[in-house]
């Protein structure tokens, strides 16, 4: 699109513009927005053989006219129709010179030539999708062998398995996968896990199967997660919740407690 709107600029187009009535202008064939509304009489802007268009005004008398045309913004605005923003003479000039400017530091960040700055970055970024890979491998390995730990720690609530616990877990992803290893672990049974991360308290409860029935993991996050000053809810067997009182996690546990007594 940039290419030929400057690929018009040089061939130096003369603009033409010719006021007629509505009706006419649009048995010319002359493009309309069509969100736009027009008047009985309207404008109609053409240049060469490659635009003609409804335009409410004339600022150049020739393509040449306008210089450098350079696109900074592209976006859809409905099906098959899609408006531009672009600057141009001077404006232009001058918003390449801060593109150079930017990609010069860039290069300078990498120790590279311009045209070896795309190369660079991807092998960075090839890199760093390996190490997250690596990390969330090592963070599985550390789950299992914390879930194995924390089975320990399974006690009876009115006639149920409860493992209710706070972990260290920084991550809401990290959190369900540990949970889904001491589910694993748990024939029958309710697990409750609280983790602080970023002033946020996270909540996780899990039931297992046998007892989705008679416990709702949604209904017991419900209940709970106004003790952190959060909500949250999920399913049966599986429910979520965050909030912004980390401070207040001690008290969900026994509070669990109290929910399952009554």
């Amino acid at each position: 699109m940039e290419t030929i709107a400057n690929d018009m600029i040089r061939k130096n187009l003369t603009v033409q513009t010719e006021v007629c009535t509505l009706e006419d202008a649009l048995k010319t064939g002359a493009t309309a927005v069509f969100d736009e509304k027009y008047g009985a009489t309207v404008r109609i802007v053409k240049m060469g053989e490659m635009s003609m268009e409804l335009c409410g005004g004339t600022h150049v008398e020739r393509t040449g006219d306008i210089g450098l045309l350079k696109i900074v913004h592209e976006s859809a605005i409905a099906a098959g129709v899609r408006r531009i923003e672009a600057v141009t003479g001077r404006e232009a000039v001058l918003h390449i010179q801060k593109a150079e400017e930017e990609l010069q530091q860039t290069a300078g960040l990498f120790k590279a030539g311009h045209f070896e700055v795309y190369d660079r970055a991807e092998k960075l970024l090839k890199n760093v999708r390996e190490l997250e890979k690596e990390i969330e491998g090592l963070k599985g390995k550390l789950a299992a062998k914390d879930s194995g730990d924390l089975m320990n720690r399974v006690r009876e609530i009115a006639g149920v398995n409860v493992l209710a616990e706070e972990v260290n877990i920084s991550d809401a992803k990290t959190l369900r996968d540990f949970g889904d290893k001491l589910r694993d672990k748990m024939a029958s049974g309710i697990i409750l896990l609280g983790s602080k991360a970023d002033d946020k308290a996270m909540l996780l409860c899990m039931i297992t199967k046998d007892l989705a029935g008679k416990y709702h993991a949604g209904n017991i996050i419900k209940e709970l997660a106004p003790i952190v000053g959060g909500k949250g809810g999920g399913r049966p067997d599986m429910a979520q919740a965050g909030g912004s009182q980390p401070e207040n996690l001690s008290q969900v546990f026994p509070a669990l407690e109290k929910l399952l007594t009554h």
